[in-house]
């Protein structure tokens, strides 16, 4: 299943039915799970540990050492999970010292050009179309789907179930379940649509409008909106949440739209 044109060292861990196609070069600290296909023209470098049924594109290099002038060549990696689909001329680099690896979680499809800096962590289910820019230390959370031509600040942090247009320059904090758009970035609402479609109830949908009307819409800042919403709204999962993502944002969250405030 590995070509006879592929370079792929001896001491690589390739699980059986992994196909490698030609011209694709692996090296000898990676770890490869079963059922994955490595197109043509790849570059697979020390420290990579691919999942299951992954499906990696032609141009693809995976785990180059961070291009940040701190690394020393610290032993470090690049975790990507099962079921992830990573689409032509993708560049993901390892971690540092900072945190010792970067990770892409399972069902994740990572489209053609994008690129994922040292230290990020992304969740399961993510979308990253074509072109986007993700810089160092970045999180994104699960069911998240970024706009071609984005970029990401970097230490920025972004929360699960968000949608951001494409062309958005992040350079602050996104909390859950939001949509942001515009230049400069702002809150455009909530993500109902892609709430709807992974089972949240019209009733869940409204206590989470609900939250960030009293964010975004009622004149208060966050701090403010934080405390109306402890005291005037019942405990729950998604509430806790969105709290806590706000209380440990130190960039600060996304502005609201024509607010001027964060």
């Amino acid at each position: 299943m590995i070509h006879q044109l592929a370079a792929v060292d001896k001491r690589a861990k390739i699980s059986k039915n992994v196909i490698v196609e030609p011209f694709t070069t692996i090296a000898g600290d990676v770890e490869i799970g079963e059922g994955t296909w490595i197109g043509s023209n790849v570059t697979i470098m020390d420290g990579a540990r691919i999942g299951k049924n992954c499906r990696i594109f032609p141009g693809t290099v995976i785990s180059a050492i961070p291009q940040d002038l701190k690394f020393d060549g610290e032993d470090t990696q690049t975790i990507i999970g099962d079921e992830t689909t990573i689409r032509e001329c993708v560049t993901v680099n390892r971690g540092t010292k900072a945190l010792g690896f970067t990770k892409i979680g399972n069902n994740c499809l990572i489209m053609a050009t994008s690129h994922i800096a040292h230290d990020c962590v992304i969740g399961d289910h993510v979308i990253i179309v074509n072109g986007c820019g993700i810089a160092g230390h970045v999180e994104i959370g699960d069911f998240t789907v970024m706009g071609g031509l984005s970029a990401v600040h970097q230490f920025g942090k972004i929360g699960k179930h968000v949608m951001i247009s494409g062309g958005t320059l992040v350079r602050k904090d996104i909390p859950p379940y939001v949509k942001v758009a515009r230049e400069p970035m702002s809150y455009a609402g909530i993500n109902s649509v892609g709430l709807r479609r992974r089972g949240f109830t019209n009733d869940k949908i409204f206590e989470i409008q609900k939250i960030y009307r009293a964010i975004f819409q009622m004149k208060m800042n966050v701090s403010q909106a934080v405390s109306h919403i402890e005291k005037e709204m019942l405990p729950t999962a998604e509430r806790d949440e969105i709290l806590q993502f706000i209380q440990n944002s130190p960039r600060g969250i996304v502005k609201g739209y024509g607010t001027g405030k964060e």
